[in-house]
């Protein structure tokens, strides 16, 4: 995957985001979840979600984009600025972390309106690398 990268010198807070979404129905109604994890910031349970009707991809979307909303939020509430950290976003969907990476286009006008939102958000983040990883492993950290 992609990675965007800042200064080298500078000395960033590695932080890991892992998003999972799906739907009961492909569409259907949506749910999903995010976990965050960093030496830096206290740990917290994962965070689950649920949303209207949606397909698969379109919750594994949001699920990111909550994820990055709540990093941005816990970031600000303890006064650290997003340049500062180094992303690295895992989750299973290849879909996602392509087109929000770069990599693929985004033909699908719903899924390129929630990539559009994604953007401009991992943008605020010094340093960021998109990982795909087995669906095993979601389930194992994220429980669904």
């Amino acid at each position: 995957m992609a990675a965007r990268t800042g200064s080298r010198a500078e000395r960033r807070l590695k932080v890991t985001l892992v998003f999972d979404g799906g739907s009961k129905g492909n569409p259907g109604p949506t749910y999903g979840s995010y976990w965050l994890t960093s030496r830096g910031l206290k740990q917290e349970p994962v965070q689950r979600m649920v949303w209207g009707e949606g397909t698969n991809n379109e919750a594994e979307y949001r699920s990111l984009i909550q994820g990055l909303r709540g990093l941005l939020k816990r970031l600000r509430k303890k006064g650290i600025d997003a340049k500062k950290i180094a992303l690295l976003i895992k989750g299973d969907s290849k879909l996602v972390l392509n087109q929000v990476a770069g990599n693929w286009k985004t033909k699908n006008p719903r899924l390129r309106e929630l990539r559009d939102e994604a953007l401009p958000l991992t943008k605020r983040f010094g340093e960021i690398r998109f990982v795909h990883q087995e669906r095993s492993e979601s389930v194992k950290i994220l429980g669904h």
